[in-house]
């Protein structure tokens, strides 16, 4: 544990958690022992999908075959109108703040050059924080992208223990967003002349009779050696690399590795860099040569998972949060051994490396399909090895919530990624955008205080009511546990299990995307099937993953790159793309859904807001999403006097929320009010990592300095509460 930063918070967590807390309410949702709470999130995976909603793509396509979700959906709850924010930073965000972007500012996924002003705060009441006053023990594993990395050190000041900084007792996963970019190369520079292995792994002779291969040494990082074939798997690379090896094609193994293995490479889904923070606030890291890391994602967080949860001892209530990577770009082929059926087709991906971006599309909502089939296997596993369910001997689950004293959720964290995104719904109005596409979840949640399993609900939730979610399962009434000044959106979700007939707790739905707090902008990158120019991805390779082309250093188009997408605009003429909003809001009741863009307008230099109206719904198989020819908007004959009334009454809520968040200039702390205690945790961090980003960086210009502690002595003794 980082001692400084922890005696810096102490007084403040312990004027956050009121002693009455504990003793408010029942003391469990069941009315027994408190529940385990397993919280699964799956990364860019909207309910366009899942069979189980009612989705899942053309049937001709083959749709995912997900008996795990399907067998948790059956024995719980499927609520169909879950919105998450339109990026995974955000959203992870709200669910264990319960607070939206505009009062955070995380308001997009954490990057290199964002500072840590658009990170999650350490004085947060975070849900670990929060139900340890229960005493339930809380893990986290996989990702969950709710700080900076290694990637932008000086903007990252509690470094690799910051997950253990925000609340978590153990953490074992990854600071990054998502896996690093296929190595083509398949970790080894040399292999036939530097042929290009799109999916990081050397595909058999009859796929790539040039470069293939159906042989070969399969190297480990402590040198060992193991030979390789067709007799032993169906694709001799693609197993090598899933052992956690190299694969040398057409070779015998040899005394030494050969020095054009490169083991420090990252692959994708094959390679990690995992960081451990243990309860006693050590921190180790394992670097991708490291064994631990080197297997297929998606097994590798199953596996730490059910290592934690066999080590808690009984009794004890404890919740995990397992965010798995998948289905987040880059796009690579699973283990074969995780899919369904034989997939020979594996072997023929080409994970982008094609000439037609028609096939190429269509490769990926394939691929996509395999990696969706490879982790519901995975958490079927989780599942049966923490003793949750069982197979039965056709292979199928049995899972009775009922006889368990855990409730499972799984969730998405945004809507899925243009290319996978499955029919009927907008490819190009997906995640990054507060369109239905984009925004639109599953929510499955199973447990045994669930009434009448297998419902649907059609309320509305959004992914900052977990918070309150969590701590109602814990026994936790947030009136008690937080100070009145703290601004929580969060709605309630229990009643919803233990009440079937209850009726919508939520009048309307809001969500947004908007400009991190940033060092610096991140160079152009052009997204051809949004049409689309962003600047969001600070490296090239990031860009290229995303199947975007990079204007930054280093372009095709110039050498020395672009400034900005206006001056990308300039540069392309008569082919000029839109420019990413700079910030874009949405806000739904049941029927109807106002949009709120607001654009850079080259020309003036300034930003112009437009508003969006639209009817919206959940019908199966073709609900009314928002698209551009269905926007209400400008007044023309279509309108009636029920669509202004819903369009006022939408404009003045969203400004009414808007307006709600309170700024308190100085304060750093998140209570309100400008101290001493403000002065001491100034001086803390103008001293940690070097002077560089902290939350008391008020001027936002990278350094917490003595500019930063000249705001807080002009505003010495402001008490922003609300009266």
């Amino acid at each position: 544990m980082n001692k400084g930063v922890s005696a810096v918070l102490a007084a403040t967590l312990s004027a956050l958690f009121l002693t009455s807390c504990g003793s408010s309410g029942s003391d469990t949702a069941s009315g027994n022992a408190p529940p385990n709470i397993l919280f699964i999130v799956l990364d860019d995976l909207g309910v366009d999908q899942l069979s189980t909603f009612g989705y899942g793509g053309p049937l001709e396509e083959g749709r995912p075959k997900t008996p795990t979700i399907d067998t948790l959906a059956m024995a719980g709850l499927r609520f169909r109108n879950a919105w998450s924010m339109p990026t995974c930073t955000p959203s992870r965000a709200t669910y264990f703040s319960g607070r939206y972007p505009f009062r955070t500012d995380v308001k997009n996924a954490i990057v290199s050059t964002d500072l840590a002003n658009s990170q999650v705060s350490p004085f947060e009441a975070t849900t670990p924080k929060l139900l340890k006053q229960k005493g339930y023990t809380n893990a986290l594993i996989g990702k969950m992208h709710l700080s900076g990395s290694d990637q932008n050190p000086d903007h990252n000041p509690l470094g690799n223990g910051v997950m253990h900084e925000l609340g978590w007792d153990y953490f074992a996963g990854y600071l990054d967003g998502g896996p690093y970019p296929i190595d083509q190369t398949a970790g080894g520079a040399n292999h036939h002349n530097g042929a290009t292995y799109g999916c990081g792994f050397v595909p058999t002779l009859a796929v790539d009779p040039a470069n293939g291969a159906d042989t070969g040494a399969c190297y480990q990082p402590d040198g060992s050696c193991s030979e390789v074939s067709t007799l032993d798997a169906d694709i001799p690379g693609l197993a090598c690399v899933a052992d956690g090896g190299l694969f040398d094609p057409g070779q015998s193994c040899q005394s030494s590795v050969p020095a054009y293995l490169n083991f420090t490479k990252q692959n994708g889904y094959y390679t990690s860099e995992l960081v451990i923070n243990h309860p006693d606030g050590k921190v180790e890291v394992m670097p991708p040569e490291h064994p631990r890391g080197r297997q297929y994602r998606t097994i590798l967080e199953t596996d730490l998972a059910v290592d934690w949860v066999k080590q808690q001892p009984a009794g004890k209530p404890w919740m995990l949060s397992v965010g798995y990577s998948a289905i987040h770009t880059p796009l690579q082929p699973p283990p074969t051994s995780l899919l369904p059926e034989a997939a020979a087709q594996i072997g023929a991906y080409t994970c982008g490396v094609t000439t037609d971006d028609s096939s190429g599309t269509l490769e990926q909502r394939k691929l996509t399909t395999h990696m969706l089939e490879a982790l519901d296997k995975e958490i079927g596993r989780l599942l049966v090895e923490i003793g949750l369910a069982k197979y039965k001997t056709d292979g199928s689950l049995d899972y009775r919530p009922q006889d368990t004293n855990t409730v499972v959720i799984v969730t998405g964290d945004n809507g899925t990624y243009g290319p996978s995104v499955k029919f009927p719904f907008n490819p190009v109005r997906a995640k990054g955008f507060p369109y239905q596409t984009g925004v639109w979840v599953p929510l499955i949640v199973a447990g045994p205080m669930v009434q009448e399993p297998g419902r649907e609900i059609e309320h509305m939730v959004n992914s900052a009511d977990m918070y309150s979610f969590f701590s109602e399962l814990a026994g936790i009434d947030l009136k008690d546990a937080l100070p009145a000044s703290r601004q929580v959106d969060a709605e309630p979700v229990l009643p919803y299990l233990t009440d079937p007939g209850r009726d919508s707790i939520r009048e309307y739905n809001y969500t947004e995307m908007g400009t991190n707090i940033a060092a610096s902008s991140a160079p152009p990158c052009v997204l051809p099937l949004y049409n689309v120019c962003v600047q969001i991805f600070p490296q090239k390779e990031v860009c290229e993953d995303q199947s975007g082309i990079w204007y930054g250093p280093g372009s095709s188009a110039r050498p020395e790159g672009f400034g900005s997408c206006c001056a990308v605009n300039e540069y392309l003429g008569d082919d000029a793309v839109d420019i990413m909003p700079d910030s874009q809001k949405a806000l739904r009741n049941e029927f109807f859904k106002l949009v709120r863009i607001d654009r850079m307008n080259c020309s003036s230099g300034q930003l112009e807001s437009s508003d969006e109206l639209y009817a919206v719904n959940q019908n199966v198989p073709l609900p009314k999403l928002d698209n551009g020819p269905s926007n209400l908007l400008p007044p023309g004959p279509h309108w009636t006097p029920e669509i202004q009334q819903n369009y006022d009454t939408l404009k003045t809520k969203l400004d009414t929320l808007l307006a709600s968040r309170i700024d308190c200039p100085g304060d750093g702390n998140l209570d309100l009010v400008v101290d001493e205690e403000d002065v001491r945790n100034w001086k803390h961090f103008s001293t940690q990592n070097g002077g560089h980003s902290s939350w008391y960086d008020f001027n936002h210009d990278g350094l917490t300095d003595e500019t930063d502690l000249q705001i807080i002595t002009q505003n010495m003794g402001r008490d922003c509460r609300p009266t």
